[in-house]
């Protein structure tokens, strides 16, 4: 009964949007790309966007800085074909039925270590650029870093306090966490090509809202991989827990030359999700480091998960010397047995 109900609202739902298109289109609507960021090592580079039927007169800039609910109202546009121009590669690729393309492109050479540009176009519009952050060929050390209750204070603890904040926030009215900035900064410093991926189960409709939030506090700039809200064909929530184990695995193998330091808190699935990865990828994490989320406690304490150190404290100040201690620590561990 369950599976007939999400397959009933699940199509009444794609029908609602289809009419909702149909009036759009009359209306003189045609598809627009919002870029995402994504990121490249080698000769392989994920680029990602969504495509929504907008105005002519439709402004991306502006459309990032609205308030967080009136960034839900968007109408996705599905089995839509963008044109990718990145590097020497061109590629044509079809959105799926969110109006999302996540997709592998094959480069004939290396792109440099840093941020490229690629270029995503839709017929009648122009072309937009989407930021690919590049990792270097060599060994170094990433950031995998969660968003809600680790990089901004959302208090997922109190979820109507929560879906407040988020709902009615905009980038500048949300609370960093005290430190994380500074954490995560210290933790990427030095390497050739500081790579940090931000990672949450929020929606891809808040992208802008948490990319400008992570500008304006200092955070390193990086990809911000998200998922996608509403009802699937055969769920009525998408698994959050799947999202991340299934993201962080694909950087593992994608950017194999990483080492990664687990950026989360103690509120969710982190813990888990972030041992598991560990137990999954012996050497490819560095660390794992969990704001405590919850009331606030009474010292901070190392675990370790094999040879992985786990760091716990209050915020970013709080963590930043533990992470240090525990690094180092294990840095002098491989060195004595290598």
């Amino acid at each position: 009964m369950n599976a007939v109900a999400i397959s009933t609202v699940h199509r009444a739902e794609t029908s609602v949007r289809d009419g909702l298109a149909r009036l759009a289109r009359a209306r003189g609507w045609t598809p627009a790309v919002l870029p995402y960021s994504g990121y490249s090592s080698g000769t392989s580079a994920r680029v990602l966007c969504r495509v929504v039927l907008a105005p002519p007169s439709f402004d991306l800039e502006r459309h990032r800085g609205m308030r967080g609910w009136r960034q839900l109202l968007t109408l996705e546009h599905p089995h839509a074909d963008v044109s990718i121009s990145l590097g020497d590669a061109r590629l044509t690729a079809t959105t799926d039925a969110s109006g999302i393309v996540d997709v592998q492109m094959d480069l004939e050479h290396p792109l440099a270590p840093g941020i490229a540009r690629a270029f995503l176009t839709v017929p009648h519009r122009d072309a937009v650029e989407a930021h690919i952050h590049v990792f270097a060929e060599e060994p170094v050390r990433g950031v995998v870093c969660d968003i809600d209750d680790t990089a901004w204070v959302t208090g997922l603890a109190h979820p109507f306090r929560a879906a407040w904040r988020t709902l009615r926030g905009t980038s500048s009215s949300r609370r960093s966490v005290p430190g994380m900035s500074d954490l995560i900064a210290e933790t990427v410093r030095g390497e050739r090509s500081p790579g940090v991926v931000y990672v949450s189960n929020g929606p891809w409709n808040f992208v802008g809202v948490i990319t400008h939030f992570l500008d304006l506090q200092g955070f390193p700039p990086g990809p911000v991989l998200l998922t996608d809200w509403g009802v699937t064909p055969t769920r009525w929530f998408r698994d959050g827990k799947a999202h991340k184990t299934t993201t962080i695995a694909r950087l593992m193998e994608e950017l194999p030359h990483v080492t990664w330091v687990l950026v989360g808190d103690d509120g969710e699935h982190d813990p888990d999700i972030y041992q598991d990865a560990a137990r999954a990828h012996p050497g490819r994490v560095a660390a794992i480091v969990l704001r405590r989320a919850g009331l606030k406690h009474v010292g901070d304490d190392v675990e370790s998960v094999g040879r992985v150190p786990v760091v716990r404290g209050d915020d970013g100040d709080a963590l930043l010397p533990l992470l240090r201690e525990a690094l180092q620590d294990q840095s002098a561990s491989t060195s004595d047995h290598p």
